[in-house]
C-alpha cells in the first residue's frame, strides 16, 4: 500500500487576488486544448503535419456545501459587477489533513456563474453551491 492520496479525499482551496474564497469539495475543468492546423507538404504523401495553433482553456467549475465562505463568493461577484477586472488566482489541492498536494496558478480569472442551493424540506440533501469561472491560463507552481 502506498501513501498516495485518493481523489475522493481531496479538497480544493480557491483564492483570487489574495482573497481566500474557501474550500471546495469538487473541482472540474482544469484543462486545455490546442486547435490544430493540418499542413499537407507537397511531395510527401505519407502523412500530414499537425501544427498547434490557438489554445482554449476550459472553464473551471467548483462545488461545495454552503458554508460561511459562500458570502465571499457573492461579494466577489458584486466586485466584478462594479468593475469587470480579471485577476489572477490559485487553486490548491489539499489532503484531508490540509497538507498541500499541488498548486495551480490561474491567470485572468473571471466569475461567470454561481448557482446557489435548492432548498427542499422533503429531501435530506446538503445545500450545495456551484461556482464556474473562466480564465486565461494555468501554470503549475
Amino acid at each position: 500500500m502506498t501513501d498516495d492520496v485518493f481523489a475522493s479525499s481531496v479538497f480544493f482551496q480557491l483564492s483570487v487576488a489574495g482573497n481566500n474564497l474557501g474550500a471546495f469539495h469538487t473541482c472540474d475543468g482544469l484543462g486545455a486544448q490546442f486547435e490544430v492546423e493540418e499542413y499537407a507538404e507537397g511531395g510527401n504523401n505519407g502523412f500530414t503535419w499537425h501544427l498547434p495553433s490557438r489554445i482554449t482553456w476550459t472553464n473551471v467549475t467548483m462545488t461545495r456545501p454552503v458554508t460561511a465562505d459562500s458570502a465571499k463568493v457573492l461579494k466577489w461577484f458584486g466586485e466584478v459587477l462594479q468593475r469587470a477586472e480579471r485577476k489572477d488566482g490559485e487553486i490548491v489541492a489539499l489532503a484531508p489533513d490540509l497538507t498541500p498536494i499541488v498548486r495551480w496558478q490561474v491567470l485572468g480569472v473571471l466569475p461567470i456563474r454561481w448557482q446557489g442551493p435548492s432548498f427542499d424540506p422533503s429531501q435530506s440533501q446538503a445545500a450545495v453551491e456551484t461556482l464556474e469561472f473562466s480564465h486565461e491560463g494555468l501554470e503549475a507552481s
